[in-house]
């Protein structure tokens, strides 16, 4: 008898801890973040605005011809929206301003995910051996960390980018990659140090397992809630460098549409004052894509983070 009820006892609380990691599990990934959306409606709007935003951009550039769009036609110059089937006008050399749009802000938006993605790799791979090694690793790592921290990073991309031969859209990608992914390695390498003195990376060290397994299957996987945050908060930062440096003239080559190039007409006062169908329709947009995915990484980063939630 006595047996028996042990049993039952056992095999009901075996049943609570599974009843727990159950809805633990069901309170984690996609539940809590539809949760956070639900609960923010100013973000879940930015969303399907980003969206929808993001799709009309991509799939309108499928049927649109850089060569042709960029093609000069003094008779149209300056023309007010609606004239000549230009929907948003023509800008200083008679080109469509509304194709322009549409190819300067799939350029910029191409240009800020290569960026982002080449940042978060660097910068996770060099923050990832520095946290989990520690030690003389770390201070070596670290010590070329505060060194690229001290560099003018504007002014040495600048001069690169004045001196370099061929200079192409992609070259502008290594080029802000190469100098931006500091933050990141920061970030990440505080985040793996602490992690890496918890108790299933011991035990798996004393398992046996490989340092790269180590790191890959069981460091990796526990921050990639915080890599994931910083790549969407990082994405809008770095679309609006892009569209400073060209609209400062040191961005994407003459020949490439870019949302800084729309802005960058905003230089002359006449077009300024007299026709803001130029330029305003691109700062608009840069508002729009920038405040909306702030929003949204706001969203992912208290999903992250059980103490933000808001529901």
């Amino acid at each position: 008898m006595f047996k028996k009820k042990t049993t039952e006892k056992a095999y009901s609380g075996q049943e609570v801890v599974e009843n727990i990691q159950k809805k633990n599990e069901e309170a984690s990934g996609l539940k809590v973040l539809a949760r956070e959306f639900a609960k923010d409606r100013g973000a879940l709007g930015a969303l399907i605005l980003l969206i929808i935003l993001f799709l009309g951009i991509f799939i309108g550039a499928l049927f649109l011809n850089t060569d042709k769009v960029m093609t000069v036609d003094i008779f149209k110059q300056y023309n007010h929206p609606g004239a000549d089937g230009m929907l948003l006008g023509g800008d200083e050399g008679g080109r469509d301003v509304f194709k322009m749009l549409i190819l300067g802000a799939r350029n910029s938006l191409l240009i800020g995910i290569a960026i982002t993605v080449l940042i978060e790799v660097i910068g996770t791979v060099f923050g990832l051996v520095a946290g989990y090694y520690g030690g003389k690793v770390d201070n070596i790592m670290m010590r070329f960390l505060d060194f690229m921290m001290v560099l003018p990073t504007l002014m040495i991309i600048i001069v690169i980018v004045t001196i370099i031969p061929k200079y192409t859209m992609w070259s502008f990608v290594l080029i802000m990659s190469a100098f931006y992914w500091v933050g990141t390695a920061r970030l990440i390498r505080s985040k793996a140090l602490s992690e890496s003195k918890k108790d299933y990376i011991s035990a798996s060290k004393t398992s046996g397992s490989s340092d790269l397994k180590i790191i890959l299957k069981e460091l990796l996987p526990n921050l990639s809630s915080i890599i994931i945050v910083d790549a969407t908060l990082m994405l809008a930062g770095n679309i609006g460098i892009e569209v400073s440096l060209t609209y400062l003239g040191f961005g994407f080559p003459d020949s490439v549409p870019s949302l800084g190039t729309l802005v960058g007409y905003a230089n002359d006062p006449s077009v300024l004052t007299l026709r803001p169908w130029v330029w305003l329709p691109a700062a608009l947009l840069i508002l729009v894509i920038c405040v909306g995915i702030s929003y949204v990484g706001n969203v992912l980063r208290r999903a992250a983070d059980a103490r933000q939630r808001l529901g």
